[in-house]
């Protein structure tokens, strides 16, 4: 007899089993989160984010993507390279700086302000200084930057020569002040402790020089070796503040003298 007729097919009998059955909940797979678009805006504040925690010699572009969960190519379609998103991060925190609008009488005291605003932003973020200290500003933070503080400089009366050439020394003065602080501070407690331990060494070194072959390091040991990088910082800016006043002559409105021309009566561009 045919095997068949024997064994009739398995299926014959038996219920049929609906079309699709419902998975359970908790053996449904999970949709992975939708990705953030990748965009330059997002590449730049990321790479902050890095030099913030890591420093400078961290933020590679292998570093960047790993910390955007993408292949360090697809970077290259927002970024150009390495040296160009140094530039695009550099101009992002400008726009931490606060620069015055000119007003009459408080010239000195405001580009003081101005200063103190761009060290505080060196200052804010690990390593900035060494990124700024070789590039020129020419982002659009940067540029509107170098207009307004233009600006305030010829307010107060300065020759274009020496608001021009005023402007970058006040800008190189404060950048590597802020690049000595920070690489001052940039190691851990002890390089601070071994630091001030340096400066006292350096301090008795000087006052035991023979004072009649020494004079003036023996008498200025305690300046030279000061700590007090904030007084320093002070009275940077007083010395380069007073030069500018004195090659401007009569004409800065510093306050001092009513009779001067106001600040705000040329703007720039005029």
């Amino acid at each position: 007899m045919p095997y068949d007729e024997i064994h009739p097919p398995r299926s014959e009998g038996r219920r049929p089993m609906p079309e699709e059955i419902p998975v359970p909940p908790w053996r449904r797979p999970k949709k992975a989160p939708p990705r953030m678009p990748l965009t330059q805006d997002r590449i730049v504040d990321t790479a902050l984010g890095i030099l913030d925690a890591e420093g400078l010699d961290a933020l590679s572009m292998r570093r960047l993507a790993q910390e955007l969960k993408t292949g360090h190519a697809s970077l290259y379609a927002h970024v150009g390279n390495r040296d160009e998103l140094l530039d695009l991060v550099f101009d992002l925190v400008l726009t931490e700086v606060e620069i015055p609008q000119p007003e009459p009488g408080r010239w000195a005291e405001q580009v003081k302000e101005m200063c103190r605003s761009l060290r505080r932003m060196f200052l804010a973020h690990r390593d900035l200084a060494r990124i700024a200290i070789d590039r020129v500003p020419l982002g659009p933070n940067g540029i509107m930057g170098m207009e307004r503080t233009l600006n305030l400089l010829r307010a107060g009366g300065l020759r274009d020569e020496l608001a021009a050439y005023g402007g970058d020394l006040l800008s190189t003065f404060v950048t590597a002040e802020a690049l000595e602080q920070s690489s001052r501070h940039s190691g851990a407690e002890q390089s601070r402790e071994q630091a001030g331990m340096f400066a006292d060494q350096l301090h008795g070194y000087l006052k035991s020089l023979p004072a009649a072959q020494f004079p003036n390091l023996v008498h200025l040991a305690g300046p030279i070796t000061s700590l007090d990088s904030d007084r320093r910082f002070e009275l940077g800016l007083e010395i380069i503040i007073a030069g500018l006043v004195a090659g401007a002559g009569d004409g800065v409105d510093d306050g001092a003298d009513d009779g001067v021309r106001s600040a705000g009566s040329t703007p720039a561009g005029s």
